[in-house]
C-alpha cells in the first residue's frame, strides 16, 4: 500500500485528524514504517550509532505532503489544540498562570507572556520542551482574558550565562550528539507549535485559511537568538531586541535544515543575506542594518521590559479586532497555506537524510566540541 492510500484508510478518507507522530505510529502498524519496539531500540543509541531507520518516516510525510490534498489535511491536523491544553486550560484559567517542561504561561494584564526555559542548556530546545511550548503557545490563544502574547526566554543557570536572561540557543547539541532527540521532533515542531506562532490554531471544521484563533506575538530576544530561536523570531508581528543581543543560524555546522528559515528569512533580509546566514553562518546583530530589518525596536538591555509594557499598551490600546484579519491577509501573499506544505514536503525528506548523515556527527565534533 503506498503512503497516500494508507494516509486515506488511517484517516478514513480525511475525515479524522491525526498529527504525525500519531500517523507514524499507526502507519507501523500496518508494517511499513518501522514498529515501536524498532524506534525504541534505535533511540537507546548515541547519534553516530543509529541505523537511520526513520528516514523511512521522512519519506513517507514527505510523499503525504507532497499530495495538495493529504499534505493539507495534515498540516490541517497539525494547527489544532493539543488535548493537553484543553486539559490544563481550566487550571491555568482559574490561577491565571501555569509552569510547563520547557515553558511558564502568565497572564499580564492584556497580555499572556510566555517564558521558554531551559536553563542549563540556554534555554535550548529539545525533546523534553517540545510539547510544554505547544500546550503553553495553545493556552496563551486559547486564553480570552489577553489580547496579544509576548515570547520571550528565561534566565539561565549555564556557566557563561549565569543569572542573564537569554532568548535561546536553538537545538539542544548536546542531545542532538548522544541520540535523544528523534527525527519526528523537527516535524512536530515545524507543523506544531512554530507554524501555531504563525498561524494561530484552527478549528476541526473550517480550513485554516478562512478561520483561525490568533493573536498578536511580541518577541523579546535579549542575549542570542541562535538557530531554532532565531526561526521562530521570523513568525512574530513585533519583535524588541537588546543592543546587544544577536541572531544567528548555524544550521549548516550543525548538519541540518534550519526549519522553515530558508522559506521566510529572505521576505526580511533578501536572498542573499539569507543564504549567508543559512550557508555562511553569517551573524546578524539586532542593532545593524539587516538586524533592523527583522526587528521593530531596539532599546539598551535594562530597557526591555519597559519597551514590552510600552508595546503591548499600544497594541492594545484601541483594541485589537482587526489583528487576526490582518495577519491572515498577509499570510494570504506572503506564505500561503500551500506554500508552507509545498516547503514542508522538501523539508521532511532531506531533514531526514541531514539527520543520520555521518557528516553531522563531523560537524558536531568539529564546530561545538559537544564529544
Amino acid at each position: 500500500m503506498n503512503a497516500l492510500a494508507l494516509y486515506d484508510q488511517l484517516t478514513e478518507g480525511r475525515t479524522r485528524f491525526l498529527r504525525v507522530d500519531e500517523l507514524c505510529r499507526r502507519a507501523a502498524e500496518s508494517r511499513i514504517l518501522p514498529s515501536r519496539e524498532e524506534l525504541e531500540q534505535e533511540a537507546k543509541l548515541p547519534q553516530r550509532d543509529k541505523q537511520g531507520i526513520e528516514k523511512q518516516q521522512g519519506e513517507f510525510l514527505a510523499e503525504v505532503l507532497g499530495d495538495p490534498a493529504a499534505g493539507t489535511h495534515l498540516c490541517h491536523a497539525m494547527l489544532l489544540p493539543l488535548d493537553s491544553a484543553k486539559g490544563k486550560y481550566e487550571e491555568y484559567d482559574a490561577q491565571g498562570e501555569i509552569t510547563l517542561a520547557g515553558a511558564r504561561l502568565r497572564r499580564e494584564g492584556k497580555a499572556a507572556v510566555l517564558t521558554m526555559g531551559n536553563p542549563r542548556y540556554l534555554n535550548a530546545e529539545d525533546e523534553s520542551t517540545l510539547e510544554g511550548m505547544e500546550t503553553a503557545v495553545d493556552l496563551a490563544l486559547l486564553d480570552p482574558k489577553t489580547e496579544v502574547c509576548v515570547l520571550r526566554g528565561d534566565v539561565v543557570t549555564h556557566t557563561k550565562h549565569a543569572g542573564r536572561r537569554i532568548f535561546g540557543a536553538g537545538i539542544n547539541l548536546t542531545h542532538l550528539y548522544e541520540g535523544r532527540i528523534r527525527y519526528l521532533w523537527y516535524l512536530i515542531r515545524d507543523l506544531g507549535f512554530v507554524n501555531k506562532l504563525f498561524r494561530g490554531l484552527a478549528s476541526a471544521d473550517r480550513s485554516p485559511e478562512v478561520s483561525s484563533t490568533e493573536k498578536l506575538w511580541i518577541a523579546a530576544v535579549e542575549g542570542f537568538a541562535i538557530g531554532g530561536h532565531c526561526q521562530i523570531l521570523l513568525t512574530m508581528d513585533c519583535i524588541i531586541a537588546a543592543a546587544d543581543a544577536y541572531m544567528t543560524l548555524p544550521a549548516r555546522k550543525e548538519g541540518i535544515i534550519p526549519g522553515a528559515a530558508n522559506l521566510r528569512l529572505p521576505r526580511f533580509v533578501g536572498e542573499r543575506i539569507a543564504r549567508q546566514a543559512v550557508m555562511a553562518e553569517r551573524r546578524i546583530d539586532c542593532a545593524s542594518a539587516e538586524g533592523r530589518m527583522i526587528c521593530d525596536e531596539i532599546v539598551p538591555s535594562d530597557e526591555v521590559d519597559a519597551a514590552i509594557a510600552r508595546t503591548v499598551e499600544k497594541l492594545t490600546g484601541s483594541g485589537v479586532v482587526s489583528a487576526a484579519g490582518n495577519r491572515r491577509a498577509f499570510r494570504a501573499g506572503l506564505e500561503p497555506l500551500d506554500l508552507f506544505r509545498r516547503y514542508m514536503t522538501v523539508y521532511a525528506r532531506e531533514q531526514a537524510y541531514c539527520h543520520f548523515s555521518p557528516a553531522l556527527i563531523a560537524n558536531l565534533e568539529k564546530n561545538w566540541k559537544v564529544k
